[in-house]
């Protein structure tokens, strides 16, 4: 594996803390091995990252392309967060059998249950590609000259370490384009439910605990892959057997005590710990307050409904829940950003990089970053504002988008039926009764999981947000709030897509639709159309930017002036490790010291009939009797959550926390609130990981549960 000295002079830079970063596991060995060693870490390098043996990463797998999982049995027996399986729950769900309601525990591999799309993607290994990338291109070249070149390199690695198609690979871009590494990832896509607690532990707290701390949740559950016969990845199939992974991690249950070693591995999604000052104060003044209120207008239409009818509760329950969590994750952005001067600290950074780039030997490529970049903000301030407005629209509403989903597809089956129906029928092999079968089943599966009056709620109300609030200039057709809301109006009421019988009646030849003409898919057309539109002068600026950008992060790390020595993350497996950690006393806490709650906590917040507080009264009284079975702490209490000092983001959720021997004592699911701003920059006093402590997680399937064979399967150290 190809380790050049510069790479590693640039990674190793300054001194950074131990709780901060999230590292490549490739450099582990020559960046971070001695720091962790000092934090108490008992495991060599090799034994947490090796591409010929196994490793710790080979029980680490990214759940569903958003999240992390582990897997913790040699029956491929996988672990992640219940937010994290929320989706396949909901999905496998009836008001008759909710499971997410009242959760589920299969008593055999038999009654695990299969949604329809789910997958777990293996980390294989990575290398460095950036000499022969960046080799490809040169100063001179335009910005879209130059990322044209870079596509181009970039497909053939890709397709050169694909293996003829065995492995999924992905080049990704590192410190804005300055280095590239690619990744090799193993796809399984048989994974099937096992168990999930009810969504009163798994979501104790609801939105109101969302990002604080003290915290009660129990946020897991469990699934598994399954493989063919002989382990290789296969699409569902009853013969499908579980799969025997490399490695598993152990379960520790001896419990865990202020300043132990605690590290995570995972795919934390993104962060911005590079981005300008400027692009922090456009988030704060003009993005995330837009997002702020789009996401509330949304969840306000879907929550109406949802209290009134249990079928429309569930439905829309993942969709409130997601846009529940950014929500309130963007408005905590605001605040901290906000109260820490997170804008005037990176501005000072800058000002002491532009009397750098001023000197004669750095002007020629430093000296007009900083400014490019700012008339760059400047110039998009209202654009970022409209954005977030439109976007977060096109996000909620099922109806906005219908170009793109339903409307696509029926385009699409009225060509195939052309065909089928048309001189190329025996050629084409088309079977006109298979096809419309087909778009009749998918007819059904969309309307059956969406509510219209909510869907027109969703899209109204969007809308006339959008236009009453963004000042950007709007489409064309948009010409006043009172003329849009009476032709959305006029569009609902006339649209084909109000109307799924009629559009079933076009599916079986009884009507006709066009469908490109629909009042509903233009207007779904047009705002995605002006979503995307940019101004000439916009562009322009777009790549001076991302020139400058480039350039302010290569200057950053040859000046040594940014503390920040590790990649943004991207959603490639990183490491972090750092140590059990508390916060200041807490009175709202029960616990001694407060790094971790305590079921007797969880029930001091029980509210009986409250949709956030309701707990099961199994619980309730296995916490009165103190039937804790081996879980409880040693000083009595059962725990359930704990707090450390790693530095995570969306992605982690899910990830195991492991001790110095890499054994496994707790799922990450969380941050909190008072270091929101981690995203942008860490705070090494306030930052923490908010986790699930596995012996409330075996506690819940063993005692609560009943479901002690699951426990039977892993490796348990007590």
């Amino acid at each position: 594996m190809k380790k050049t000295f510069l790479a590693l002079t640039l990674f190793i830079g300054l001194f950074v803390r131990a709780d901060e970063g999230m590292w490549f596991l490739m450099f582990i060995d020559r960046l971070n091995q001695r720091d962790m060693e000092k934090l108490g870490l008992q495991l060599t390098a090799e034994e947490i990252y090796s591409v010929n043996h196994s490793s710790l990463k080979d029980a680490v797998v990214q759940f569903n392309g958003g999240c992390t999982a582990e897997l913790i049995s040699s029956q491929g027996l996988v672990l992640t967060n219940h937010h994290c399986g929320y989706n396949a729950i909901a999905e496998l769900s009836t008001p008759e059998k909710n499971h997410l309601i009242d959760g589920f525990w299969a008593s055999s591999k038999e009654a695990e249950l299969k949604p329809k799309s789910l997958f777990v993607r293996f980390f294989v290994r990575m290398d460095d590609v950036s000499k022969r990338i960046l080799g490809k291109v040169n100063d001179a070249m335009s910005e879209a000259d130059r990322d044209k070149t870079i596509k181009q390199e970039i497909a053939l690695i890709e397709k050169e370490q694909s293996e003829g198609g065995k492995y999924v690979v992905s080049v990704r871009s590192f410190f804005q384009g300055n280095e590239f590494y690619y990744f090799v990832f193993q796809d399984y896509k048989d994974v099937r439910l096992v168990g999930t607690p009810p969504s009163s532990i798994g979501k104790f707290g609801g939105d109101t605990d969302n990002w604080e701390w003290p915290r009660h949740t129990g946020d897991f559950s469990m699934f598994r892959i399954y493989a063919d016969a002989n382990g290789n990845p296969a699409e569902y199939s009853p013969n499908n057997v579980p799969l025997a992974p490399k490695v598993h991690l152990k379960v520790n249950i001896k419990g865990i005590n202020e300043g132990d070693f605690a590290m995570i591995l995972g795919f934390p999604g993104r962060t911005n710990r590079w981005l300008p000052s400027a692009g922090i104060e456009q988030n704060v003044k003009y993005a995330y307050p837009a997002w702020v209120e789009a996401s509330k207008t949304s969840m306000d239409a879907m929550k109406r409904y949802m209290d009134e009818d249990d079928k429309i509760n569930l439905d829309y329950a993942s969709k409130y829940a997601g846009i529940a969590n950014y929500w309130k994750n963007r408005q905590g952005m605001i605040d901290a950003l906000t109260k820490f001067q997170t804008t005037k600290t990176k501005a000072a950074n800058e000002a002491d990089f532009e009397q750098w780039a001023q000197k004669r030997k750095n002007r020629k490529e430093y000296g007009n970053v900083v400014s490019t970049i700012n008339n760059y903000y400047a110039a998009t301030n209202e654009k970022a504002r409209h954005d977030n407005y439109l976007s977060n629209l096109l996000r909620a509403s099922e109806l906005a988008v219908i170009s793109r989903t339903l409307g696509s597809k029926l385009l699409d089956f009225d060509k195939a039926m052309a065909t089928a129906n048309g001189t190329e029928k025996e050629s084409s092999g088309n079977n006109g009764e298979s096809i419309v079968q087909t778009m009749l089943q998918t007819l059904d599966e969309f309307y059956d999981k969406l509510s219209l009056p909510v869907e027109k709620d969703i899209l109204m109300n969007g809308i006339w947000l959008y236009i009453t609030k963004a000042a950007y200039p709007l489409p064309a057709s948009f010409d006043s709030p009172d003329a849009i809301s009476q032709r959305v109006a006029t569009i609902l009421s006339k649209t084909a897509f109000s109307n799924p019988d009629l559009l079933r009646a076009h599916v079986r030849g009884e009507t006709r639709i066009d469908v490109s003409k629909d009042p509903l898919f233009m207007l779904s057309q047009e705002l995605i159309a002006h979503l995307s539109a940019t101004k000439p002068e916009i562009v322009q600026l777009q790549a001076d930017f991302s020139r400058a950008y480039r350039k302010l992060v290569k200057g950053m790390r040859e000046s040594g002036l940014s503390e920040v020595q590790y990649p943004d993350a991207n959603s490639t497996m990183r490491l972090t490790y750092g140590t059990v950690s508390a916060l200041p006393d807490d009175k709202r806490n029960d616990a001694k010291i407060n790094y971790y709650t305590t079921l007797q906590g969880t029930i001091n917040k029980y509210k009986p009939g409250n949709e956030e507080f309701d707990l099961p009264e199994r619980l309730i009284e296995l916490n009165k009797t103190a039937d804790f079975g081996e879980y409880a702490d040693k000083n009595g209490y059962m725990p359930v959550n704990f707090l450390t000092n790693n530095d995570i983001t969306g992605g982690n959720s899910g990830s195991p926390v492991l001790n110095a021997k890499g054994e496994l004592i707790g799922l990450a699911f969380d941050g909190n609130i008072e270091a929101m701003a981690g995203d942008v920059i860490f705070d090494d006093q306030l930052q923490k990981t908010i986790n699930v402590d596995i012996r409330y997680v075996l506690f819940l399937i063993d005692k609560f549960s009943e479901a002690r064979h699951l426990v039977d399967e892993m490796t348990i150290v007590r």
